[in-house]
């Protein structure tokens, strides 16, 4: 074989961003620096991926809790039910802390034992000592209290969530622990849906049990509110906290900056290469059971060479099957050769067995987000090269 390396991906470093900055030619700057730099070739099907947060932050897209407040009065006259939010300060304490400033009452249904996202409110071995059933049971904050005690921290952040949640609606709330939404409707009729990636069917299984007013934290500051930033598609969902005060919320127009950074980057390298915004990826924490996708999806833009699923071979059930008797040259020959005639969609044959039937986006914005991190890295442009090579690729 002539080639010894396959996919690569490297964090690139940009100048600090801020509000107003010119996004497009920072991330194409960037991008071209570190190749002239660091001594690598740009090529055509290479993939740049660019934090959402990089592109937010240009756009000044930030909202206070002041601002979720006033939006959350122009909608809601009197009680609020918020249904199944999430376990996070970074992704819902503050939204909770704009919810409780529009002075309305809030009742709070909480998932169990743990949230969308693998968040855990209770030990499940107690619960299991308890007799609790998480299908039909319905807990006060009093019952939970008395089964799991004062303080229920957190595995990672050490967090009682109960706790911290209380405080931030002021005691203006009751909280309760149920996996059925139509729970709050014995509370309130006017609901806000506050789950992530099961919000639609929540949506409907309360609009048919007779909901009376009913949004979602999606359809909060889709416009602006007295300047404020604010997501036609997605509203309050993907904001993170940037402030004691104030969240980020995820960025506005995606599709045109990947397309514009696609096009810039074909005027100075006559290469084509694909471009997408990322967010969390989409993987599953082993200890502490955490799913990390509390974003509404991994990639909200991405050039169209990304659109679709691997159409994969997989190499080991080849060599271990059809291929078993063959060695040296003449195995290496036969794979390139299954690899040159594969089907242009190999969805269901015994080849693609044990391959991934993930989106690409999904993929490769996983594959982003532990490349760039979330801490101090400073790398929030990732250059993924010989992601779409394979074994045959010379």
């Amino acid at each position: 074989m002539s080639r010894n390396v396959g996919t690569i991906a490297r964090g690139i470093r940009t100048p600090i961003v801020k509000e107003g900055d010119d996004i497009i030619n920072i991330v194409v700057d960037s991008v071209m620096e570190a190749a002239k730099n660091e001594n690598f070739e740009l090529k055509d099907k290479d993939v740049i991926g660019i934090t959402e947060s990089l592109v937010a932050r240009a756009q000044g897209n930030y909202a206070t809790a002041e601002t979720i407040a006033k939006d959350v009065e122009s909608k809601f006259p009197h009680d609020i039910g918020i249904v199944f939010p999430i376990l996070s300060r970074n992704r819902f304490s503050i939204l909770l802390k704009g919810i409780a400033m529009s002075n309305r009452k809030i009742h709070l249904l909480l998932s169990y034992p743990s949230d969308e996202v693998g968040n855990h409110l209770m030990d499940l071995d107690k619960m299991d000592d308890l007799k609790i059933n998480p299908h039909s049971d319905v807990l006060t904050e009093e019952d939970y209290r008395k089964m799991f005690g004062e303080k229920v921290a957190h595995s990672f952040t050490g967090i009682d969530y109960v706790s911290l949640y209380r405080e931030m609606a002021n005691d203006n709330i009751d909280i309760y622990f149920a996996n059925d939404p139509r729970t709050i409707l014995n509370y309130t009729k006017d609901v806000l849906v506050a789950d992530i990636h099961s919000r639609k069917r929540t949506k409907r299984i309360l609009k048919d049990a007779g909901a009376n007013i009913l949004y979602g934290i999606d359809d909060i500051l889709t416009a602006p509110v007295d300047g404020s930033g604010y997501n036609p598609e997605y509203g309050l969902l993907g904001s993170n906290l940037a402030s004691d005060n104030e969240v980020k919320l995820f960025p506005r127009d995606s599709q045109y900056y990947v397309e514009e950074i696609q096009k810039v980057l074909l005027e100075k390298t006559g290469k084509n290469i694909e471009v997408m915004v990322y967010g969390d990826g989409a993987f599953k924490d082993p200890v502490g059971k955490i799913w990390e996708l509390a974003d509404p999806c991994v990639s909200p833009g991405f050039t169209k060479g990304l659109k679709g699923t691997p159409n994969e071979i997989k190499l080991k059930y080849l060599v271990d099957t059809e291929l078993d008797d063959l060695e040296g040259e003449e195995i290496l020959s036969a794979v390139k050769q299954k690899i040159y005639s594969k089907d242009v969609d190999l969805l269901g044959q015994a080849e693609s067995l044990g391959t991934t039937p993930r989106q690409i986006t999904d993929l490769l914005g996983s594959l982003c987000d532990l490349t760039s991190g979330s801490g101090d890295k400073g790398t929030p442009v990732v250059l993924v090269q010989g992601y779409f090579d394979n074994f045959a690729s010379e």
